[in-house]
Order: structure tokens, then C-alpha cells, then sequence
């Protein structure tokens, strides 16, 4: 089972560059088939940019610290 509080601690440490841009992310759940959903929120929804934001970036860094975690989709 993946710790919401790990995932949480891992936004919280790509948060700042997203808020820069007058974004944000939001965790809305872990499923058991370790996917992660996220809501992009503020100037990164309708973005054409989000998506590279969410698995080049996002994805990247949480599977890189969280290796089980199959896949962050935004919902």
C-alpha cells in the first residue's frame, strides 16, 4: 500500500515550481492498482503544457521515490 503522506511530501517538493506558474496539483486518491489521480488546478488546467508537466514532470519525481506507483493521470 502506497502512503498518502509520501505522496503528499513528494507534491510538496514539486508544488512551488508549479505555483510559479500560477499553478497547482492536487492529490485525489491512490488506487489499489498504484495509480495515482491528481487534479491540476489554477492556470495548469486546459494548459496545452500540463501534460508534459504531469509525466515528464510529476510522474518522473514520484516514481523515481515511490517506484511502485504505476502511472499519475489527471482526473
Amino acid at each position: 500500500m502506497i502512503e498518502r503522506q509520501k505522496i503528499e511530501s513528494i507534491l510538496d517538493k514539486v508544488r512551488p515550481s508549479i505555483q510559479a506558474d500560477g499553478g497547482d496539483v492536487e492529490l485525489i486518491n491512490i488506487r489499489d492498482d498504484n495509480v495515482i489521480e491528481v487534479r491540476l488546478k489554477g492556470t495548469c488546467n486546459g494548459c496545452p503544457m500540463a501534460t508534459l508537466t504531469l509525466k515528464a514532470g510529476i510522474e518522473r519525481i514520484i516514481k523515481e521515490e515511490v517506484p511502485e506507483v504505476k502511472e499519475v493521470i489527471a482526473v
